[in-house]
C-alpha cells in the first residue's frame, strides 16, 4: 500500500485544497458573524435586553389583556 505524498494529511486534502477550504470557511464564518451582529442590533432596537426605569413598558398592554382574559375564564 503506497502512501500518496500529496494526500498524506489527516484530512486527506492536498495543501491547495486545504487552503481553498479554509478560505471558504473563513468567508462563511464572517458572513454569519455580520448577520448575527445585525440581528442583535435590530433586536436591541426593538426591545432592549436591560429594561429602563419603568421596566418593559411595552408589556403593560399584554398584562392588561391577560388579566381581562383570565377574568372571562374564571
Amino acid at each position: 500500500m503506497a502512501i500518496d505524498k500529496e494526500r498524506s494529511s489527516l484530512s486527506g486534502l492536498t495543501e491547495a485544497e486545504a487552503l481553498e477550504f479554509h478560505s471558504l470557511f473563513i468567508k462563511s464564518f464572517l458572513i454569519f458573524v455580520v448577520i448575527a451582529i445585525i440581528a442583535h442590533v435590530l433586536v436591541w432596537n426593538w426591545r432592549p435586553w436591560l429594561p429602563g426605569p419603568k421596566g418593559y413598558a411595552l408589556l403593560d398592554g399584554v398584562t392588561n389583556i391577560g388579566h381581562a382574559a383570565l377574568s372571562l375564564i374564571g
